[in-house]
């Protein structure tokens, strides 16, 4: 019965990639938002510091070149001469040829103050120290109290005021000509695509010679509630370090970034730095961080609406087989033999279970097939058995009603002469031998279905016990006028084995061969031979008899089957003597097969023992790869009886 709470395959799919995906998307869109902030910031900073060095460099530049001039002019002829007229014409002259960071020019009498010539009018105020270096010059700032303030002007400027002794050509001071220029005017304005950031100049003791705030300039950093992060700064920028921080200036609340250098202070000829300053606000640095809010925004909408998309495509293209395949498992009962089983799945796994499934119902015919024959099997197993149980009474009968008729001959005496008498006793003793053979076997055949037949093993010459079953057969094989091929066993060939059960198995196979071989020969060799790195020894007893089908080679090793055909029917036997041999066989490490090519091209049976370790004289060092047959396999010498 259905339950209610159970959910279909494919909602359940959508909703676990749905959960599952959504989430990671959207960790990941913080993760790239993060970065790419953090990414700005970095990228600001390194845009800061660089703009501070850069700014530097034009101020240094920019004050070297107007200090060469102003020494330039003031070591001129004209101005040496003395002569009114004509330092005033040249002294005019020079203020219409000023490049445009030099405002005004003012030459004056330096002791009395006087101005001799110039277009300054009042704005530059003359250096208190008359003390020159003929080879200097004297440079301040323009401080706010030295400098007239326009309220209209929104720019950031840094003015100096240079000024230069005038010597005559005794080497006495004659005059003092002045400079006011203007090294650093930028427009203060809040353009978010520029990084270069407003200047700040900053003098080693502190003194705030630039600054965006108007307000600031010519106080002392230690005044402001951002003193302690500025003098880490001066510190740092003194001690030649050149990098970016994070300011926290009180304007409006905002958090700023600044890049920082120093260059020589310019007043004291470099005694002192000062320190140049690239300021922007956060905001400024993160101006690209809103369009990629927007993208990231758009980009997760349509991510989601992707993943809905997928997600249900995803789940039909995956539940589609599994319906396929419920619906088939389903109606199973219903379905014929014809009717396939899903298949052809884009899906390898899919493909597999419906594999696994149509396997599954072909095993399930198999076993009812295999029951089938089971039950044919046990049938059969039945009648072969009747069959043995005939044979096997016919077999004991014979050979009892020839030992009691012989034995009743010589008891009744009626035998010609005592050489009769010993005819009937040898036959009786033969039959009796024979007896025993067969009653031994059924003793085995039952230990082996017991599990209690058991051997001794212990080191043999196999060579000697091949010798005394030879010895022992010929007679028998002469006897039917076959040809007996041997080898010469000249040397030992050691195995663990239970000598009495190898001589066993081996009469009973030589046994087989003579009785089932009418004309031809015997031939039996050994081989030595190299496997999995272990040696082993093999023992074949090849025969030019009736042969055996390909069919039936398996279950002659089966106890009470023999071979059913016209030929065999001649030949008694109980059907047991192959299937003790295997078992013993086995119990002893190796193997014994048979190989026929079929009926009337006699047949060969193998038996391979595993030699001792270390003990195999007739084989050379040669290495066989495991799994693969030795290449160069020493036989034995063969020799014709």
């Amino acid at each position: 019965m259905e339950n209610l709470r159970q959910s279909s395959f494919r909602r359940i799919l959508v909703s676990k990639i749905l959960l599952l995906s959504v989430p990671i998307l959207l960790i990941g869109e913080f993760v790239v938002y993060k970065k790419a902030r953090s990414t700005l910031i970095e990228s600001a900073r390194q845009n800061l510091t660089e703009s501070a060095i850069v700014k530097g460099e034009n101020i240094v530049n920019t004050i070297d070149l107007l200090r060469s001039n102003l020494l330039i002019a003031s070591q001129t002829t004209v101005l040496q001469s003395g002569q009114p007229e004509l330092v005033k014409q040249f002294v005019t002259q020079l203020s219409q040829e000023l490049p445009r960071q030099i405002k005004c020019i003012l030459l004056t009498n330096p002791y009395s103050g006087k101005v001799i010539a110039g277009n300054c009018g009042e704005k530059v105020i003359s250096l208190n120290d008359s003390s020159f270096d003929q080879k200097k010059v004297k440079i301040e700032p323009i401080l706010p109290k030295n400098l007239q303030i326009n309220s209209v002007d929104r720019s950031l400027k840094l003015e100096l005021n240079s000024s230069s002794p005038v010597y005559d050509t005794q080497g006495k001071l004659r005059y003092t000509l002045s400079m006011q220029s203007q090294i650093l005017h930028e427009e203060i304005r809040n353009n978010p695509s520029f990084l270069t950031g407003s200047t700040v100049v900053i003098a080693e003791n502190g003194t705030i010679l630039a600054h965006p705030i108007f307000q600031r300039v010519g106080t002392n950093i230690a005044e402001h509630a951002d003193g302690k992060e500025l003098q880490k700064i001066v510190k740092n920028a003194v001690s030649g370090r050149k990098d970016s921080v994070n300011l926290f200036f009180e304007k409006q609340g905002e958090q700023l970034l600044a890049g920082y250098t120093a260059i020589n202070s310019p007043v004291d000829n470099g005694e002192q730095k000062w320190i140049i300053l690239a300021v922007t606000s956060l905001d400024n640095a993160l101006y690209g961080l809103k369009e990629i809010k927007l993208i990231l925004f758009v980009l997760t909408i349509g991510l989601i609406g992707a993943t809905l998309l997928a997600s249900l495509y995803v789940a039909r293209y995956l539940a589609r087989p599994v319906e396929q395949l419920r619906d088939y498992a389903l109606n199973l009962h219903s379905h014929h033999t014809s009717s396939p089983v899903p298949h052809n799945f884009n899906i390898r796994e899919f493909n597999q279970l419906a594999q696994a499934l149509d396997q599954m119902v072909e095993r399930l015919k198999a076993w009812a097939e295999e029951l089938e024959i089971a039950w044919k099997d046990a049938k059969t197993a039945n009648q072969s058995k009747s069959h043995f149980l005939a044979t096997t009474s016919h077999e004991l009968r014979n050979p009892l009603n020839v030992i009691i008729n012989s034995i009743r001959l010589v008891r009744d005496d009626l035998c010609d002469d005592r050489e009769e008498e010993k005819e009937f006793l040898k036959r009786a003793d033969e039959t009796a031998i024979h007896l025993l053979g067969i009653i031994n076997d059924l003793l085995d055949i039952s230990k082996i279905e017991a599990g209690k037949l058991s051997v001794v093993i212990k080191p043999i010459d196999l060579c000697k016990a091949i010798d005394d079953v030879i010895i022992q057969q010929s007679i028998n094989i002469q006897q039917k006028g076959l040809q007996l091929n041997a080898p010469a066993l000249n040397e030992q060939i050691r195995v663990n084995a239970d000598i009495a059960k190898f001589k066993q198995v081996l009469i009973n196979v030589i046994g087989n061969a003579t009785k089932f071989t009418d004309t031809g020969s015997i031939t039996i060799t050994t081989e030595i031979q190299e496997h999995n790195s272990k040696y082993w020894v093999s023992v074949a007893v090849i025969d030019t008899g009736i042969g055996i089908d390909s069919e039936q080679q398996q279950k002659l090793f089966r106890p009470f089957v023999m071979v059913d055909g016209n030929n065999t029917r001649q030949y008694n036997g109980t059907g047991l003597g192959l299937a003790i041999s295997r078992n013993l066989i086995e119990l002893m490490g190796g193997t014994i097969n048979l190989e026929s090519p079929g009926m009337n091209q006699g047949t060969t049976v193998k038996i391979t023992l595993p030699l001792i370790d270390s003990e195999h004289p007739f084989v050379t060092s040669t290495k066989i790869d495991s799994g693969k047959q030795m290449s160069e396999n020493k036989k034995l010498p063969q020799v014709t009886l």
